[in-house]
């Protein structure tokens, strides 16, 4: 009977994890793409868990820690995160789709006799997105109306693997966690380039390309763009790395420890992807800048007749526009998640009342520097020569992140023999430049309070909730933005709620 609900739970166990992967998505970024809290517990107390020894979210937080845990252990957690996203620019001043965003984590940890801990879980780790309906001064219908473009915008990762903890004596713990990364990316929206991107040749004896007609001004013979802009769509990018963590635990008694560990960087491949590039509008209004040329340089000339002489400029230039501007690719990008380094120290003054604070360093610098993004295999003629490429083409997102510190603190209190509360406080640097600020990668909060609460129902089984709360954060882009024209001196703004469930089921005590 003993070994048929063994396979019982199993099989729950198993069913469960299968749910969480499926429903796991986009979270908004609470640093950069990073979360504060895995769980309900370390989320009610402001994350605080690289010195504080709990829970099995340290697999996350600093491995070494697990040896300190009174029982093994099943922790699953259920979160809803509802983020509010804004942005404003010349012809724009709105906010972005309501999304409700399901998270998921699963972990088990399990104590031995000896000196070895062991424990495996899958974690959400993070990511960013955003959904906005927004006008762009290219995309109007005839009468001269703006035609609002869908951006889309989604950036999710999850971990999952195992962690050991080995605890050298009584005080101290060292422990390490290998984990594959799991990262989906999708993007939608008007890619700009600069007009020098299009190097395809139009006339070989002087060398002339389509990026001098586009970018040279109209008083030398040039249409006078400062950009060129494509609708993209890039969807079903995934990508699979592997990451680790090493962790250091000390902790003399039940009043007192410390804890530091250290995040590898991954880098990601993002593979198997579709992309569609759409440039009707640019060249639509290509040839509408040609046709006015064309008939301020002959002002007797009809509205047909120069439409004719414009069609038969493109035409020399080898554009047939009966063949469109629309093209789908092969599409791949490639970048990575930051290394870390955290301490952390906990602090019971007394038997009901315990603190804590973490300090933490995320490289973003090096992570989130560009989106180094490549398309293959198009086959639309007219865009093959304009890019002077035969399908494919390479271009940098820039990022250009900046790397920053993170500070939690939390405090517990036992309001009595089965209810805890928790409250704290996290404040992180925003890591986002003004120069490359846009809105579907809003990750610029910087302040959260928290607060949680738990309540055990039995001797084995406690029931946890938290909620967090990001205040809204609203910064202008530079003058000049890296991304595109639109968002120059433009504000991009984001505010972040969470809610979160979890349960801990206590399976063996020490």
């Amino acid at each position: 009977m003993k070994g048929f609900t063994k396979i019982y739970y199993m099989k729950k166990l198993l069913n469960l994890i299968a749910i969480l992967l499926i429903s796991a998505s986009i979270s908004l970024a609470q640093n950069g793409t990073r979360l504060i809290g895995f769980d309900a517990v370390t989320s009610g107390r402001a994350g605080t868990s690289t010195g504080f020894f709990d829970n099995p979210s340290l697999m996350m937080n600093n491995p070494a820690g697990l040896s300190f845990l009174k029982s093994s252990q099943i922790d699953v957690s259920l979160s809803m995160m509802s983020p509010e996203v804004y942005f404003q620019n010349k012809i724009n001043n709105t906010y972005g789709k309501d999304n409700l965003f399901p998270l998921g984590c699963i972990s088990y940890t399990h104590k031995n006799s000896n000196k070895l801990t062991y424990g495996v879980g899958i974690f959400t780790q993070g990511g960013m997105g955003a959904d906005f309906n927004l006008k762009h001064e290219l995309y109007k219908d005839q009468n001269g109306s703006y035609v609002e473009q869908p951006y889309h915008s989604k950036f999710a990762v999850m971990q999952g693997g195992g962690s050991v903890a080995y605890q050298i004596n009584k005080q101290w713990s060292i422990g390490v966690t290998a984990d594959v990364v799991y990262g989906q990316v999708e993007f939608q929206m008007p890619m700009s380039m600069p007009p020098s991107a299009l190097k395809g040749v139009i006339n070989p004896q002087t060398g002339i390309t389509f990026g001098d007609l586009f970018g040279a001004l109209g008083e030398s013979g040039g249409l006078g763009y400062s950009e060129v802009v494509a609708s993209a769509n890039m969807s079903q990018l995934k990508a699979f790395g592997f990451n680790g963590k090493l962790g250091i635990a000390y902790k003399p008694n039940d009043r007192f420890s410390f804890g530091v560990n250290y995040t590898l960087p991954v880098n990601l491949t993002y593979k198997n992807g579709s992309a569609s590039m759409d440039m009707t509008y640019q060249m639509n209004d290509a040839y509408g800048k040609v046709v006015s040329m064309i008939m301020q340089q002959n002002p007797g000339m009809s509205v047909d007749e120069a439409q004719k002489q414009a069609m038969n400029l493109f035409n020399q230039m080898g554009i047939d526009f009966s063949k469109g501007a629309k093209d789908q690719y092969d599409a791949q990008a490639k970048f990575g998640l930051p290394q870390s380094l955290a301490a952390g120290v906990y602090f019971s003054p007394g038997k009901k009342l315990r603190l804590a604070l973490d300090g933490e360093w995320i490289n973003w610098k090096n992570a989130f520097d560009k989106m180094d993004i490549s398309l293959n295999n198009g086959t639309n003629p007219n865009i093959n020569k304009m890019m002077g490429t035969q399908g494919s083409m390479a271009m940098s997102f820039p990022m250009n992140w900046e790397n920053t510190v993170v500070l939690r603190t939390g405090i517990e209190y036992d309001v009595c023999k089965k209810i805890t509360a928790r409250a704290g406080y996290a404040y992180g640097t925003n890591p986002v430049p003004a120069t490359t600020l846009f809105p579907l990668f809003p990750a610029i909060v910087e302040n959260h309070i928290t607060a949680g609460l738990s309540v055990k129902v039995s001797k084995s089984f406690v029931l946890n909730a938290a909620y967090e709360y990001a205040f809204e954060n609203r910064q202008k882009a530079a003058s000049n933005s890296y991304i595109a024209n639109e968002y120059d001196n433009s504000t991009s703004g984001l505010e972040n709620q969470t809610f979160h469930i979890s349960f801990s089921w206590l399976l063996k005590k020490k």
